[in-house]
């Protein structure tokens, strides 16, 4: 196994958002600790309101404010410091996903509006550009205040109004993640709806809808992952894993589901899902505090295993070779956990502190 870490950045919530953290923090890449021991603590590197989630693209890092009137801000990666380039409007309430999508757009998801925001990112680097100095600091051209890009830089698409039978989570749309197709387009999640909204998304920028897949009412889709040309959905609502195809038609249907735990689903509500190559899934588990395991390999959906998440409230995590990386909301910590052969996690070996984390990401 792999005995050291890569550099890591970590997003979390802040005061604002009711959060002990400070903005984005940075974890020196380095051997991981013994057992029950802690690796070099976190260190902020940039103050910003609820860096809720966070998209890295060669040097360039996206974080997302996510908060009422929520932004989106572009750093430039130097070694272990983060220079900041330009911010923009989310273009909605709440921004708790960004993404750098191959049109050369940044597509951002608010989910509280439940809208969707593509920001022209050679726009906003042009803008950047004529507003910094060569020196490459605001105010070079007798600007004290931080670069904003102009309205023309971004468009936002508003989800249909739609709700769900969870009264209380679906009252309206509710834009989770996006991810990007292999024919081209963007796919939203919509918790809210239980729908998936395919978008054509270009670096104009423009949004145009193509069609809305619905899916089973309750299911509250979150965050999705592709794996051999099928697309599985982490259903927040009904803690299950759901796998589509798309059929002649192109519209998606559900060839297999897994339950991630036995048991009312209650405050069991999952977040963050990925598929490695061998068809392993994984995907966490709040309030129950898993990582779950199911095997896909096989055409199905089966459940493999589950093991602690190794702290409290897991919103999300990375895979590195040999562990996975849980950012544990509510412990203050992202627990490094060793992967076995079986693909399953074992115990905790190490702690990261690091305040209210939200989303790792390694560099």
């Amino acid at each position: 196994m792999n005995d050291a870490l890569p550099t890591l950045l970590v997003g979390s919530y802040t005061a604002t958002g009711g959060g002990n953290a400070t903005g984005i923090s940075i974890v020196p890449g380095g051997p991981v600790a013994g057992a029950g021991g802690s690796t070099t603590t976190a260190r902020t590197i940039a103050v910003i309101d609820d860096p809720s989630f966070l998209a890295v693209s060669g040097d360039r890092v996206y974080a997302v404010s996510e908060t009422a009137d929520g932004g989106v801000s572009a750093f430039r990666l130097d070694g272990s410091s983060l220079e900041h380039l330009w911010d923009a409007p989310a273009g909605g309430d709440a921004p708790c996903h960004v993404r750098v999508d191959p049109s050369g757009a940044l597509v951002v998801t608010n989910y509280v509006s439940g809208t969707v925001t593509a920001v022209s990112l050679a726009a906003a680097e042009s803008h950047a550009a004529s507003v910094l100095g060569s020196d490459g600091l605001v105010g070079a051209h007798g600007s004290d205040d931080r670069v904003t890009v102009p309205a023309s830089a971004l468009v936002t698409e508003v989800l249909p109004d739609v709700t769900g039978p969870v009264e209380d989570r679906q009252e309206g749309p509710h834009a989770h993640q996006s991810i990007a197709t292999p024919e081209g387009t963007v796919l939203v999640a919509d918790l809210g709806g239980d729908a998936l909204h395919e978008f054509r998304v270009t670096a104009s920028p423009s949004i145009e809808e193509l069609r809305v897949h619905h899916i089973a009412p309750g299911v509250g889709p979150r965050h999705l992952a592709w794996y051999d040309g099928d697309l599985f959905v982490a259903g927040e609502l009904d803690g299950q894993v759901h796998r589509l195809r798309r059929d002649e038609s192109g519209s998606f249907v559900p060839v297999a589901s897994a339950a991630t735990f036995t048991g009312e689903v209650g405050e069991s509500l999952l977040s963050h899902i990925e598929v490695d190559d061998t068809g392993r899934v994984y995907v966490a588990v709040r309030g129950r505090d898993l990582v779950v395991v199911l095997d896909a390999s096989d055409g199905g959906l089966s459940l493999v295993g589950s093991a602690s998440s190794g702290g409290v409230w897991p919103r999300h995590f990375a895979r590195v070779p040999g562990y996975l990386l849980v950012a544990n909301q509510m412990s203050d910590a992202v627990a490094v956990l060793p992967i076995g052969e079986d693909g399953v996690p074992g115990e905790a070996v190490a702690q990261i502190t690091v305040g209210t984390p939200a989303c790792v990401v390694p560099v």
